[in-house]
């Protein structure tokens, strides 16, 4: 047979490649069209906008949403400097934490893994609220640090679930080969089962990573005024709501409150913030859908 022949395909077959390949299309359109309208929005005037709604080109292009974003430069470069160190530690100290406890949870020698797996999963049903977390935070005098969020945003229930499932997949014959040859649980770790967590650790590492940049409750809660740099979503919140305060104080004044941007500035924020975690993903889609769905297997 020639192997440079092509395998032909009956018409039905052909006829359902071209739907599939339309509505994967028409979907990613779908998902894009979102993106390109808050874009478009940011280079709008906040009049036209007003007058005549959103469109997907600017309309009546100017920068003026982003020269409010940055009209004090050093305060949101040291915003982003806050946010992405907190990202970067967070995510490699919280991916070590996470998959060491995941992979502790399935080993078959661990006597407690059941009653342990079962508190944590617990906590993913019933939350006790606010008030523990307010406790632990004010006797460890950690209120107006970034220790209070950074901290707190260590580990989640789901996550170690989500990584004790995908441990599971780990064949239990690899930690007794380790042991055979000598070697002790956390050098079995470092070296047989964590190059084997790859998919894992992508799609844990993105979930923190997100969790760390868009984080601006707990800033609200434990930081407030009390540093000199803000976390970036935190930031532009403040700048949202001056934006607000400021256009209900001029209203019925001889300012026109159309001048004023809210809505464009509402985009320019999002752009701001959402741009640089965007990029991270294409460096680990190949890792994350087989990470998520074999971790989502319940056992």
């Amino acid at each position: 047979m020639n192997k440079s022949s092509k395998i032909k395909m009956d018409p039905s077959t052909k006829v359902l490649k071209i739907i599939a390949y339309l509505f994967v299309t028409l979907w990613a359109v779908i998902c894009i069209f979102p993106f390109v309208l808050v874009i478009s929005a940011s280079f709008s005037t906040e009049s036209i906008i007003s007058r005549e709604g959103f469109g997907l080109l600017p309309r009546g292009f100017t920068v003026s949403s982003y020269e409010w974003v940055f009209r004090y430069p050093e305060q949101i470069l040291g915003s982003y400097a806050v946010t992405i160190i907190m990202t970067v530690f967070g995510t490699i100290i919280g991916l070590f934490i996470i998959a060491m406890t995941g992979y502790a949870l399935q080993r078959k020698d661990f006597p407690f893994r059941n009653a342990l797996s079962f508190f944590i999963y617990f906590t993913t049903l019933f939350s006790a609220g606010m008030v523990p977390t307010y406790l632990w935070v004010s006797k460890l005098g950690l209120r107006g640090s970034y220790m209070a969020v950074f901290l707190q945003l260590l580990m989640s229930p789901w996550l170690i679930v989500l990584m004790k499932n995908f441990a599971k997949s780990i064949p239990y014959e690899i930690t007794e080969s380790g042991k055979i040859d000598g070697a002790g649980d956390f050098k079995i770790f470092i070296s047989l089962i964590l190059p084997m967590l790859k998919p894992a650790l992508a799609t844990v590492g993105l979930f923190l990573a997100l969790g760390y940049w868009n984080e601006w409750y707990q800033s609200s809660l434990y930081l407030g005024s009390s540093v000199d740099y803000k976390p970036l979503q935190y930031y532009l919140y403040g700048i949202i709501n001056q934006a607000n305060a400021l256009k209900s104080s001029v209203a019925g004044a001889n300012v026109s409150v159309t001048d004023l941007p809210t809505n464009t500035l509402k985009m320019a924020t999002a752009v701001v913030a959402t741009g640089p975690i965007v990029f991270l993903y294409p460096f680990v889609q190949k890792y994350f859908i087989s990470g998520i769905t074999v971790g989502a297997v319940k056992g």
